[in-house]
């Protein structure tokens, strides 16, 4: 491969993402909280945090991953894959729930079906996943485990 190959090749821009100002602000204060102790998520995390769209919370669509999305996505690594992106505390690999400060969860948030992104996995290598579907959990009180249309009245309150 010559140098202006991987040249363009790391430098291929990450994709537009959206994240709602709750999430914003939640997820900043957990990378600073744990900066000290895991420096490498923290970076990571705040630099998607710092590229990101932040949107009223009512503003983000239901087909945007947020916190709390089940998402499924096809990685370059073989089949498609299906998770929930979690806070740390609620993570746990055997249910599909994935911690934000995972390489993969800091590497989902805010992506839309569609929209595929490059990321590092904790062994450095680089991969590619293309986000297939996002669902978001059913409202407080509300146990259907049903799907929001992405222009939900809902969402614009109506």
């Amino acid at each position: 491969m010559s140098i202006q190959m991987q040249a363009t090749k790391k430098t291929r821009r990450k994709p537009n993402i959206r994240i709602s100002q709750s999430d914003h602000t939640r997820l900043s204060a957990l990378a600073n909280t744990v900066a000290a102790r895991n420096p490498e998520a923290s970076d990571e995390l705040l630099a998607e945090l710092e590229r990101a769209r932040i949107v009223a919370d009512g503003w983000v669509s239901a087909g945007t991953v947020r916190m709390g999305s089940t998402v499924t996505f096809k990685p370059d690594t073989g089949d498609r894959k299906t998770v929930t992106l979690v806070f740390p505390g609620d993570a746990d690999i055997s249910e599909g729930k994935v911690s934000i400060l995972t390489p993969i969860g800091t590497a989902l948030i805010g992506l839309a079906a569609g929209q595929s992104i490059m990321w590092t996995a904790r062994d450095g290598r680089r991969h590619e996943l293309l986000v297939l579907d996002v669902s978001q959990p059913a409202p407080d009180g509300d146990t259907a485990d049903r799907r929001v249309p992405p222009y939900s009245t809902i969402a614009a309150g109506v």
